[in-house]
C-alpha cells in the first residue's frame, strides 16, 4: 500500500456510520484524531441525504462532492510531506518538524470549509458549526503559507477556482444562461426522444414517473448530462473509454425480448440477500464510502494514508462517471421497465409484485417495476457497476492484494423498499475479495431490475482501466513526480 503505518484510527468508522453531525467537541485532539473521518464526513453525509440525494444514489452529484472534498484534504496536507504535491495548488514544503497530524488536521478543516461553501453554499451554517464544534474560527480567512490555517484556506481556494467552472455547471451559468440560472442544470441541449407518457422509440431511454407515495409525482430528467463534458483528472482521451453499442436494444431482434425476460425471471426469484445487496450498492455512501472507512480502520491507516486512499478511490469513480455519462448520452438506451411495458402491455407476467407483495403471476407488463427505481439517466453502460469496478481496482493496487474481508450486518426489516418485511431475519452481506465486491455490485443492478445484463458486462473493463490511472495519478502526486 502507500507505506502502511499503524495509527489510532478506531473512531472513524463509528463516526461515519452515524448520519448525524459531529458532536460538539471543543477539546478535539488534532494531534491524535482524524478530522477528515471524524468531523468532515459526519457533517457532509446528512446534508447530502437531506438536500442533494435522499438515497445517495444520484451518483454524479454525490461523487462531485466527495471527490472535491477529498481533493481539498490532499492538497491541504501536501506541504506537510517530504515529496507530495497538490493537485490544484503548489504551496511549497513545510519544515520536517511541522509534519504533524495536528497541522494536517487543521489544514484539512479549513480546506474543507472553503470547498463545502462553494459546493453547498445554502448550508453554510452547517459548515460554520462544523468548525466551531472543534474550536476553529470559520472567519479566519488568512492565506499565509507559514501556518496550517493559511495553507488550508489557500488549498481550498485554489480548488474552488479550478473547479467552479469545469463543465459541470455548478453555478448554473454555463450553456448560455444569464437569468434564473439553476446549479447543475442541463447545459448540453439533451432532450429524450420519448416522453414519460409515450414510447416513441422502444430502443431509446424513456423518463419514468417517480413518486414517494406521498401524492407528489415527478417526471425524470437526465441528471447532469453535462457530467460527460466535465474536466477529468486522469482521462486524456475519452474516445479510448468508449464501449461497444448495445446491440440488444434493437426491438426487432429476438435478443431484445430475451434480455427483458431475463430481467423478469430475476425479478420473480428475488431473495432477501439480493434485495438487500441491491439497496446496499444503490447507496454510494454505504457501499463505496463505507468500504474506504472499513479498509482504513482494519488496515490501521494513518491520517495521511487515509487521505491518499480516499482521493485515489474518489478520482477513480469520478472520472469513470465522466466516461459513463458520455456513453449514456451517446447510446441513449432503453431501460428494462420501458421494454417490458412495450413487449407485454396489459398481458400478465410473473415477477416481483411490489413492496410486500412477493412474486405474483398476474401483474400486467405495463405495471411492472424493478425492485429499485431506475436512476435518472439512460441505460447503457451501468454507472454503478462501472464505479465499483474502478473502486475495486484502485483498492487492489493500493493494498497490493485482492483481499477485502468485509462483513456488513443487516437487521431484520431494515429494507428501505420493504421496511419491516425484508429481510425476514437478521443477515449479513460479506465479501472476501474486491472481485466479489465488484461482481455483486454489478449484478445487483440486474437483480433490482434497473439494468439489462449487457450494460453491466461492459462496465468492468471500463471502470478498471480508469481505476488504474487514478491510482497512478495519486501515487505521482504523493511522490512529487508530476509533469
Amino acid at each position: 500500500m502507500f507505506c502502511i503505518r499503524i495509527a489510532a484510527f478506531s473512531l472513524i468508522l463509528s463516526a461515519f456510520m452515524s448520519p448525524a453531525l459531529a458532536a460538539e467537541d471543543p477539546a478535539f485532539d488534532f494531534e491524535t484524531r482524524n478530522a477528515a473521518g471524524e468531523v468532515v464526513i459526519p457533517a457532509v453525509i446528512p446534508v447530502v441525504y437531506q438536500f442533494v440525494s435522499p438515497g445517495a444514489d444520484d451518483a454524479s452529484l454525490v461523487l462531485r462532492i466527495t471527490t472535491l472534498v477529498a481533493n481539498a484534504w490532499f492538497d491541504a496536507i501536501a506541504p506537510y510531506n517530504a515529496t507530495a504535491q497538490g493537485v490544484y495548488s503548489d504551496l511549497g514544503r513545510r519544515p520536517q518538524e511541522e509534519h504533524t497530524d495536528a497541522n494536517r488536521n487543521v489544514a484539512i478543516m479549513y480546506a474543507s470549509y472553503r470547498i463545502l461553501n462553494s459546493l453547498l453554499p445554502a448550508q453554510s451554517p452547517v459548515w460554520q458549526n462544523m468548525m466551531l464544534d472543534v474550536g476553529l474560527d470559520p472567519d479566519d480567512n488568512q492565506t499565509s503559507l507559514d501556518n496550517p490555517i493559511g495553507i488550508g484556506n489557500a488549498a481550498g481556494n485554489a480548488l474552488v477556482a479550478a473547479r467552479e467552472m469545469d463543465g459541470m455547471n455548478q453555478l448554473g451559468n454555463e450553456g448560455g444562461c444569464s437569468f434564473n440560472c439553476q446549479p447543475y442544470a442541463n447545459s448540453t441541449g439533451y432532450k429524450p426522444v420519448n416522453t414519460a407518457y409515450e414510447l416513441n422509440d422502444p430502443s431509446r431511454w424513456q423518463p419514468a414517473v417517480i413518486t414517494s407515495s406521498n401524492g407528489i409525482f415527478r417526471v425524470q430528467q437526465f441528471v447532469t448530462p453535462q457530467y460527460g463534458h466535465t474536466d477529468p483528472y486522469v482521462i486524456s482521451d475519452l474516445e479510448q473509454h468508449q464501449v461497444v453499442p448495445p446491440q440488444d436494444s434493437n426491438p426487432d431482434l429476438a435478443a431484445y425480448k430475451q434480455q427483458a425476460d431475463e430481467v423478469l425471471e430475476a425479478s420473480a426469484n428475488l431473495t432477501d440477500a439480493q434485495k438487500m445487496a441491491s439497496e446496499f450498492f444503490n447507496d454510494k455512501f454505504e457501499s463505496l464510502g463505507f468500504s474506504i472507512l472499513f479498509m482504513a480502520q482494519s488496515r490501521l491507516l494513518s491520517l495521511e494514508e487515509f487521505v491518499w486512499l480516499d482521493l485515489a478511490t474518489n478520482i477513480a469513480a469520478f472520472d469513470t462517471g465522466i466516461a459513463v455519462w458520455r456513453e449514456k448520452a451517446r447510446h441513449d438506451a432503453v431501460r428494462p421497465f420501458s421494454a417490458i411495458s412495450y413487449l407485454y402491455g396489459d398481458q400478465p407476467v410473473t415477477a416481483w409484485g411490489g413492496p410486500g407483495q412477493g412474486t405474483v403471476s398476474d401483474i400486467p407488463g405495463n405495471q411492472w417495476k424493478g425492485y429499485l427505481n431506475a436512476a435518472d439517466h439512460p441505460e447503457y453502460p451501468s454507472a454503478t457497476a462501472s464505479f465499483c469496478a474502478a473502486h475495486a481496482e484502485t483498492m487492489r493496487l493500493a493494498f497490493g492484494t485482492d483481499e477485502m474481508g468485509w462483513t456488513v450486518d443487516i437487521p431484520q426489516g431494515a429494507s428501505r423498499v420493504e421496511p419491516g418485511v425484508t429481510p425476514m431475519q437478521d443477515m449479513q452481506l460479506s465479501w472476501d475479495t474486491w472481485t466479489e465486491f465488484e461482481t455483486d455490485c454489478g449484478i445487483s443492478r440486474f437483480w433490482a431490475g434497473v439494468h439489462f445484463m449487457p450494460a453491466i458486462e461492459v462496465a468492468t473493463d471500463l471502470g478498471r482501466s480508469i481505476g488504474e490511472r487514478a491510482y497512478e495519478f495519486v501515487i505521482n502526486h504523493i511522490n512529487g513526480t508530476v509533469d
